[in-house]
């Protein structure tokens, strides 16, 4: 009841979210509580997969928010969630301690091989839990807002604004693969040894983690649907849909977008974050551009502009790579390519926009009518016009109602 008042007719949203608290729950005690061999037990590693795909589904999440409904494509989204991931994997790297390769209780590994004599300053707080989630918040929403500020306000659009977006992503790569960047170059940042006390490798953390991957997805399925259904999302949906009209009514546009690629960044730079701690290593292959394109096709997959959608796409195409990976991993990226240019052709609103065109809640040719005719300024309106029958004593012709003139005076008669 208290979700359908929240939620209204969009009860998608609500079972969504539902189910994601649900496994939030049942999944850590069907791997804890649960025998190894019942049937009913989820294994060690089935939880730190589908967890990484919860985080996977995060970042998917945090794209279609300015792809789907603002009509920004960033190919460069892979760029915030490393980002988020290193300040995670930094904080990982000083809980280790002493308890390294080399012993010393102040730099990571990667460093005394290195010949480092002192912790470089932007290592100093990521010791503290507290600071180092700030700093996964605050790096990638810096970032974006930064970029964002120079690219919106220059009017970069379209396939310019995606090729920028890409090329950030890419020199970041270049950057901390160097050495003396201070993040461990090609290797990255790995041997992790605890989060917050606990061991990353015990099945009780990784339940933990699996937790905090499905409660922060349910976080982010809220807060996109509070932000794209508010006053302020039917501006970022103008803005998607004809920029130039919204400008011209007085919205700053660029301050629209802003906002909305920030908060997107801080979602990716949370998944990130979330991912490190369940697969143990960060290192700059997470800076690829191919990674964001492929986080793009996710969202095709499932449908972008639907908040749901690139949920599902993000889940089943993972899961899909996983098991070609180990069945034909030779065929892998050709599967990919194929399923893209697929859904490109045939499905151009991807699962969900399927589901609800076979369903008749939108996508078909009255609504796509209906589109074209508002772009021509074209009435398409076609209820009759109510017709007013006389009463006892009114002549037929007569005006009633609202439309009469009281002071017209009697109707005017024929001469004769």
């Amino acid at each position: 009841m208290m979700a359908a008042r929240l939620f209204g007719s969009d009860k998608r949203i609500a079972i969504t979210i539902a189910i994601l608290v649900a496994a939030a729950i049942v999944v850590p005690v069907l791997n804890l509580a649960v025998p190894d061999g019942s049937a009913f037990h989820v294994p060690p590693y089935m939880v730190a997969l589908v967890g990484k795909y919860l985080c996977y589904a995060l970042l998917a999440l945090s794209l279609d928010l300015v792809w789907g409904y603002c009509g920004i494509l960033s190919l460069g989204h892979g760029a915030f969630f490393a980002l988020g991931g290193y300040a995670m994997g930094m904080y990982l790297m000083r809980q280790i301690g002493s308890r390294g390769v080399y012993g010393n209780p102040d730099l990571p590994d990667f460093m005394v091989f290195l010949n480092w004599k002192e912790l470089p300053w932007f290592w100093y707080g990521f010791d503290q839990f507290w600071f180092a989630a700030l700093m996964v918040m605050v790096v990638p929403g810096l970032l974006a807002f930064v970029f964002g500020w120079f690219a919106f306000r220059s009017r970069v659009t379209g396939v310019y604004l995606s090729i920028i977006t890409q090329a950030m992503t890419y020199a970041l790569l270049l950057a901390f693969f160097r050495n003396d960047m201070g993040f461990g170059g090609n290797n990255g940042l790995t041997d992790f040894k605890d989060i917050l006390g606990f061991n990353v490798q015990a099945n009780a953390t990784r339940s933990g983690l699996f937790a905090a991957s499905a409660i922060a997805l349910a976080l982010g399925v809220f807060v996109t649907w509070l932000t794209v259904t508010s006053k302020y999302g039917k501006i970022l949906i103008a803005v998607r849909d004809a920029e130039s009209r919204t400008r011209f009514l007085g919205w700053r546009a660029e301050n629209v977008k802003l906002f909305a690629f920030t908060v997107s960044a801080v979602m990716a730079g949370i998944a990130g974050a979330l991912y490190v701690p369940q697969v143990g290593i960060i290192n700059p292959g997470e800076f690829d551009p191919a990674n964001s394109i492929e986080v793009v096709v996710w969202a095709a997959v499932g449908g972008r502009g639907t908040i749901v959608g690139p949920i599902i796409g993000a889940l089943l195409v993972n899961a899909g790579k996983s098991w070609f990976t180990g069945a034909i991993p030779e065929l892998w990226l050709f599967a990919l390519g194929g399923l893209f240019v697929a859904v490109t052709l045939f499905l151009p609103k991807g699962i969900l926009g399927l589901w609800d065109q076979w369903r008749g809640r939108g996508g078909g040719k009255a609504e796509r009518a209906a589109s074209v005719a508002a772009e021509k300024g074209i009435d398409t309106d076609e209820t009759p016009p109510k017709i007013v029958r006389p009463q006892a004593g009114e002549k037929p012709g007569a005006q009633t109602g609202a439309w009469a003139n009281p002071n017209s005076g009697p109707e005017p008669q024929p001469a004769e």
